[in-house]
């Protein structure tokens, strides 16, 4: 092992798609239903909402890194402008947010392999896939890229095919069961806000969750193959994976079944290419979501091996983690991150699904709390140098920075008045209490020895 710089081997159409990976998750296809069903189609505005708000937090990002290309990642920034401490707070936070995440689809990769195979026990499944996703991610960042890049085709050729199918049948108003399909379901059951705006705030919960890990492409500028080019144009084409992914599906869907007549406990692909007829729907579905968890999976070894790696530099972790072997790969933090998940494979014996529910909420709370600390950063960063970046600089700055900061804590302070969601953000209060604490005992070891 050597202390040597990590690859750049990570090509145009490899960060395009982990862009596009990082902005669809599971939630998409399974957990839209439920929220459709409390909001109605006034979620196709919440989607709009946020959709602006990260495609904003994404130019914030892509204008740090371009800034410096010597930074591996946003954590260098976070060091820069805010100081080691919130570096140590914000690099850990991130860790344990892909960790959870993680956890919580490698056991949903078990629950869906017994779909087909009923008798295989849960825990096989998070098992075989974990190992062998190691053993891809131990090779270099070229394979991770190219897996990525399949996986995250497949979640896109499902999304692009249900849109497809549900604006041609609203457009030729095909009868589809007991529904007609029509755009003007819309609008004909109850109005746009058919729950009232509480409704309309409800559903901002399950959107923000569903834009999770999308600031993942600003792990990947220290293994970017010519970062200038192909960052902006990720970051760039995210409106138009926004509009299409998020917004073209949930109107096909409500187009084709009324927000009221969808089943909260099956997934909206299910329901509309059963309705028109599509032979194994859920089987196909099936597929569809287990590449999206390991998908999830492959962007979270990535991810928290090298966040490790970028504390380690920063003297936030131990030295040993910027090790990168020969193929510019961090394997030492990689075999860290992959021991801690193995742990979900043990507690798939033991703990109910509903605690994964409960790591999963707090997982995402940490994940918009690490976005607003980008966006403190970025406002740093361009009080410090006014004229910002010639390559990428940041759109209506500083309007820009603070709508966003704003409307991210504005996220965080509904959730803790949220009856559901009110512990998850609990516990993410005491876990950023617990990291200062942790940090500051360092510093005073530090400083004794």
């Amino acid at each position: 092992m050597e202390n040597q710089k990590l690859s750049r081997s990570l090509k145009s159409r490899h960060i395009q798609m982990i862009a596009i990976g990082g902005a669809i998750g599971t939630g998409l296809f399974l957990g839209s239903s439920s929220a459709i069903r409390k909001s109605g189609p006034s979620i196709i505005l919440s989607y709009l909402i946020v959709g602006v708000f990260c495609f904003l937090l994404m130019r914030a990002i892509g204008e740090l890194l371009l800034s410096d290309s010597s930074k591996h990642s946003f954590l260098d920034f976070i060091k820069e402008y805010l100081g080691d401490r919130w570096e140590f707070i914000a690099g850990w936070m991130y860790w344990f947010c892909w960790i959870s995440l993680a956890m919580a689809d490698l056991t949903a990769t078990g629950i869906y392999i017994r779909f087909w195979f009923p008798s295989v026990p849960q825990w096989v499944g998070p098992l075989v896939i974990l190992l062998l996703l190691f053993m891809a991610n131990m090779v270099n960042v070229k394979l991770f890229g190219e897996m990525e890049t399949w996986f995250s085709m497949i979640k896109v050729v499902a999304i692009i095919l249900l849109v497809i199918v549900g604006f041609v049948l609203a457009i030729f108003q095909v009868k589809v069961q007991a529904s007609t399909a029509s755009f003007a379901n819309l609008f004909n059951h109850g109005g746009f806000f058919p729950t009232g705006f509480s409704g309309f705030l409800m559903s901002f919960q399950m959107v923000v969750f569903a834009f999770v890990g999308i600031e993942m492409v600003g792990l990947t500028a220290g293994e970017t193959d010519n970062p200038e080019v192909n960052l902006p144009k990720a970051i760039n084409s995210l409106p138009i994976r926004i509009g299409l992914f998020y917004v073209g599906s949930m109107i096909a869907v409500m187009s084709v079944y009324p927000w009221n007549k969808i089943n909260p406990t099956v997934s909206p692909f299910v329901q509309v290419f059963s309705g028109i007829g599509v032979v194994g729907a859920a089987g196909i579905l099936n597929f569809v979501v287990l590449t999206a968890a390991i998908s999830a999976t492959n962007s979270c070894l990535f991810s928290t091996s090298r966040t490790m790696y970028a504390l380690g530099m920063g003297g936030n972790a131990s030295s040993f983690l910027t090790k990168v072997s020969r193929n510019g790969v961090p394997n030492l933090a990689l075999n860290v991150s992959t021991m801690f998940l193995l742990v979900i494979v043990v507690l798939n014996y033991f703990m109910p699904d509903g605690v994964f529910d409960l790591v999963s909420s707090v997982s995402t709370i940490n994940f918009v709390v690490v976005w607003i600390i980008l966006l403190i950063v970025h406002v740093k960063y361009r009080k410090a140098h006014k004229e910002g970046s010639k390559i990428f600089p940041m759109p209506l700055y500083p309007l820009s920075d603070y709508l966003a900061i704003i409307f991210f804590s504005g996220v965080l302070i509904f959730l803790l008045i949220t009856k559901s969601t009110r512990v998850a953000m609990i516990i993410s209060l005491v876990s950023v209490a617990l990291l200062f604490i942790i940090y500051q005992l360092s510093v005073n070891k530090k400083k004794v020895n």
